[in-house]
């Protein structure tokens, strides 16, 4: 098989400028960037120690470009409470989007590139950085000198929402304009083909088994349970768990041997709280649904005060542990409001 000559020449113009004395033009180092950017098909560059040392702290202070790097490493990607695999998709986005979004201004394309280290590959970079814990983002300005110091670290906030949150992050930074986030369908043209398909060959049976009415849609049980599950699905934030593929629980990170339940922090919310939380808000939905069409239904008085007074208690008690969840995760405290006159 052929070998382009792209890369050939590329890397034969690294390995001479890395021997040759003098150092590299902020021209020949943009050139150099905007040629790993275009054999990358999402845009982000692969970076090793040499290329670091090359692009980085052999380059002249101020660099006519900003480095956004994602470290990584290939080992960990099997820890699903890390999630480096789905950011670092997340991140390929972000560049692919960028260089959509600015194909029309190459100023702004010789400004920024995103680039990705591997552990196996830069070892010597990670300690660079000071970088001792994934996922880690950090953006490297023209200006910095000092790469731990002088660059800026993406905190779990900035990338909490993804691309989108990772782009407002670089927007704040570089006072670049990122543009909006191009996510490739979830069905393909393909797909869809296929489905219209199946749903015109169903039809006819479908309608004919409504005209006889012997459809599960005709069963109260059935939109009994419907709406139990569409009410546990809102509430429960299963929905973010889904777009996010949040994991249900994690390793505690001073003891592997243990499992984190709840997260403390507003900036991750893990699979088990929402599903603690829509737990106990079912519980209150069902109660409330219970006192409002069964028990209006019993003739005896002393059965419905009491029914209704065990509801009361447990309807509390359910939204007091809500109240205290959101107070120990977030930092805000939620306090009733007394009118004045109680006091």
């Amino acid at each position: 098989m052929a070998i382009s000559n792209a890369p050939l020449s590329l890397l034969l113009t690294l390995v001479f400028s890395l021997l040759s004395p003098s150092s590299p033009t902020s021209s020949d180092l943009v050139a150099d960037l905007l040629t790993l950017e275009s054999q990358s098909p999402s845009g982000v560059i692969r970076l090793s120690d040499p290329l670091i040392s090359r692009f980085l702290t052999s380059a002249a202070v101020p660099r006519p470009f900003s480095l956004l790097i994602f470290f990584d490493a290939a080992q960990l990607h099997d820890k699903s409470e890390l999630q480096l695999k789905s950011l670092r998709s997340e991140f390929a986005l972000l560049a692919s989007s960028f260089i959509a979004n600015n194909a029309h201004d190459p100023s702004s394309l010789s400004k920024l590139f995103f680039c990705d280290l591997e552990f196996r590959d830069a070892q010597s970079s990670f300690s660079l950085f000071g970088v001792n814990a994934l996922p880690h983002i950090r953006l490297v300005p023209a200006t910095a000198r000092n790469l731990k110091d002088d660059s800026h670290q993406m905190d779990a906030g900035d990338f909490s929402r993804l691309a989108e949150s990772m782009a407002k992050f670089v927007e704040s930074k570089t006072k670049l304009t990122i543009g909006p986030i191009h996510r490739p369908p979830i069905v393909s043209k393909t797909q869809w083909t296929v489905l219209i398909a199946a749903f015109l060959i169903c039809v006819p049976f479908v309608v004919k088994k409504l005209i006889s009415g012997d459809t599960l849609l005709h069963d109260p049980k059935v939109w009994l349970a419907g709406s139990v599950f569409v009410y546990f699905f809102s509430v429960s934030g299963a929905m973010h768990n889904i777009i996010r593929n949040m994991p249900m629980f994690m390793a505690d990170r001073n003891d592997p041997s243990k499992l984190v339940f709840f997260y403390q922090g507003s900036g991750m919310q893990l699979g088990a709280e929402g599903f603690a939380v829509g737990f106990l808000y079912t519980i209150v939905g069902l109660l409330l649904a219970f006192v409002t069409h069964v028990l209006v239904r019993v003739r005896n008085v002393t059965v419905q005060r009491l029914v209704m007074i065990v509801a009361l208690l447990v309807s509390f008690w359910a939204v007091k542990k809500v109240v205290f969840l959101d107070n120990w995760k977030t930092g805000y405290g939620i306090h009733m409001y007394w009118p004045s006159s109680w006091q």
